[in-house]
């Protein structure tokens, strides 16, 4: 089994359910309030872990009450939690508004993922020892960077999810083998809306990338390679607020058990579409047996 290392954020999911999203200066009731732990890189190592991956978290929780049961939640899906560091100050929070469509709104506060400006030590050694090492934007850049090189200075595959969107340092997309935007993401980066054009330009600053496209799946380009289209499951959308992370947990996961990447994709958006069909972030992402099931 490859490990994979997730360098990425922790955050306590502050979930608010409404029938319609306000507008601005306009107030509404909800029907439901939840506290769920998330953050997109703690999303994508908990995907993993219950995909089958053989797992391990870097980044911080805060020395309070969401952060114990940050690191808990990681711990209970199997994830390794050792440098996993605990930072003076609160835990990170989403602060999240889902409609009655599925659909989400999300303003996120750093909080303890804010001090995680670079690597400490023993960071280096673990992301050498993975086959993988996902990436995403939660954390300040510095950060991202320094892993991102340390993983290239090893041969270790990174994979970056550009989420929240903002423009990508060259340095960057240099050490970035696999780029996995959602099609907002991938036209904010590319400066194109259309996603096949989209793909053709991201193609000039990283190797490969796939973009997610919601209920319509997701596509896959390479260098010297015909673009590649995988369908995503037909299903009722409940939340669809970690739909993507589980898509890039469960992707890295069989592409290091080798799989084609065809089948990573379809098998990815399989875990993605059971995802969605339920309320919160790590509380719905799918174990093995459910994927492999559907």
């Amino acid at each position: 089994m490859t490990r994979i290392v997730v360098l990425g954020s922790t955050n306590m999911d502050l979930v608010a359910y409404v029938a319609r999203a306000p507008g601005r200066g306009e107030t509404v009731t909800g029907r439901e309030f939840r506290t769920i732990p998330g953050g997109k890189g703690a999303n994508q190592a908990v995907a993993a872990a219950r995909a089958g991956g053989e797992v391990a978290m870097i980044g911080a929780v805060g020395a309070d009450v969401f952060g114990a049961e940050l690191r808990d939640t990681l711990a209970a899906s199997g994830v390794d939690t050792d440098l996993l560091r605990t930072a003076e100050g609160p835990s990170g929070t989403a602060h999240i508004v889902v409609d009655d469509e599925g659909g989400n709104a999300i303003v996120v506060i750093p909080g303890a993922n804010g001090t995680v400006t670079g690597l400490g030590p023993g960071d280096e050694a673990l992301i050498a020892s993975a086959g993988a090492l996902l990436l995403q934007l939660e954390l300040p850049l510095s950060a991202v960077l320094a892993g991102a090189e340390a993983a290239r200075r090893h041969g270790v595959r990174t994979v970056l999810t550009p989420s929240p969107a903002q423009p990508l340092p060259p340095e960057l997309l240099a050490v970035t083998d696999l780029l996995v935007p959602n099609e907002h993401e991938a036209a904010a980066i590319a400066g194109v809306a259309d996603p096949h054009a989209a793909a053709e330009a991201l193609l000039r600053q990283v190797p490969e990338a796939v973009i997610t496209l919601g209920a319509a799946g997701s596509l896959y380009a390479a260098r010297g390679a015909e673009p590649l289209m995988v369908t995503a499951p037909r299903v009722r959308a409940v939340d669809t607020t970690a739909a993507g992370d589980t898509f890039v947990g469960a992707l890295a996961v069989a592409l290091g058990e080798g799989r084609p990447m065809a089948e990573a994709m379809g098998w990815a958006s399989k875990a993605a579409a059971l995802c969605v069909q339920r309320a919160g972030a790590s509380t719905s992402m799918p174990y093995r047996p459910e994927i492999e099931a559907s």
